[in-house]
């Protein structure tokens, strides 16, 4: 009987112990998969050809959302055309409220509102994975306003 009870007090110590950061980043990238960063943030998701090699380095394709503007989704990855600057607890507050470091709200389908609900540990595993990435040096094209011309290719995103 105390075997039994010994061995379930050390299972219980080793799961009550902090993930390692090899975890850390593992929960990450899983979550970065189930919330579909790549979706957007890969270069050629849009033209039906992924650039698997630049996973979540950005698209060069962007949409148009009339009466707002067209928005290119941003690097992920930790170069300097990316998320390079940004700190992990910047990432957590922009993925969570939808607000850059600089002020600049995140583009509109950016379904921030849902990874508001993220917990802290989550959001700090999926902050942790994006800074783990292998940089990749890809500028997006900037937003583009409403009445503005566009400089690179866009898809247009038409509401019901």
């Amino acid at each position: 009987m105390f075997g039994r009870l010994a061995i379930i007090g050390l299972c219980a110590w080793f799961m009550a112990l902090p993930a390692k950061a090899d975890d850390k980043i593992e929960r990450g990238a899983y979550l970065a998969r189930i919330m579909d960063c790549g979706g957007c943030h890969t270069p050629g998701v849009f033209a039906g050809k992924p650039d698997f090699g630049r996973m979540l380095g950005g698209s060069e394709i962007g949409f148009n959302l009339p009466g707002l503007g067209i928005f290119y989704p941003p690097n992920l990855t930790p170069d300097a055309t990316g998320l390079g600057a940004w700190s992990e607890d910047q990432i957590v507050i922009a993925v969570r409220t939808g607000v850059r470091p600089d002020g600049r709200a995140l583009a509109p389908v950016m379904p921030w509102h849902s990874y508001a609900a993220l917990t802290d540990e989550d959001a700090g595993a999926l902050a942790a994975y994006l800074k783990s990435l292998t940089p990749v040096k890809n500028q997006v094209p900037a937003p583009v306003a409403a009445d503005g011309k566009a400089t690179a290719p866009y898809l247009t995103v038409v509401a019901p």
